[in-house]
């Protein structure tokens, strides 16, 4: 089921929504698939590296078996993407505690800065092979 890497994001956050809307406009070889944290795959999955689904203050991204949250995730799919968007790759060589100060920053005010939705995005029909439940 899980062949490619898994992006696990907030499915009620504008952000969120948008940054997984634009990595799919940016994944040319379909190398992501995605899920909410709210959804079951997320609940399924995340408890074996001791993580609570509830949390719900990072994008995380499953590759090779490994668990990636905050700034470290964010930088991975970047380098992924077509374009330019693997240069930000070059941000990893920042310690972590620095690249996730900034990122932490941001996620406390997502809600405040984006808005939230009610409920979680749905893909259209043509996405829905990328999202798991």
């Amino acid at each position: 089921m899980l062949n490619k890497p898994i992006i696990f994001f907030d499915g009620v956050c504008n952000l969120c929504n948008a940054s997984v809307q634009f990595v799919i406009a940016h994944d040319k070889k379909d190398q992501f698939g995605f899920t909410a944290i709210q959804g079951e795959l997320a609940k399924a999955v995340l408890p074996e590296f001791k993580i609570d689904p509830r949390q719900l203050n990072t994008v995380m991204l499953l590759e090779e078996g490994k668990l990636y949250t905050k700034s470290s995730a964010a930088l991975r799919i970047a380098k992924k993407l077509d374009g330019a968007w693997p240069l930000l790759y070059g941000f990893i060589i920042i310690p972590k505690f620095i690249r996730d100060w900034v990122y932490n920053i941001i996620a406390k005010n997502r809600y405040k800065w984006w808005g939230k939705e009610e409920s979680c995005w749905i893909p259209t029909p043509a996405l829905k092979s990328k999202f798991y439940p």
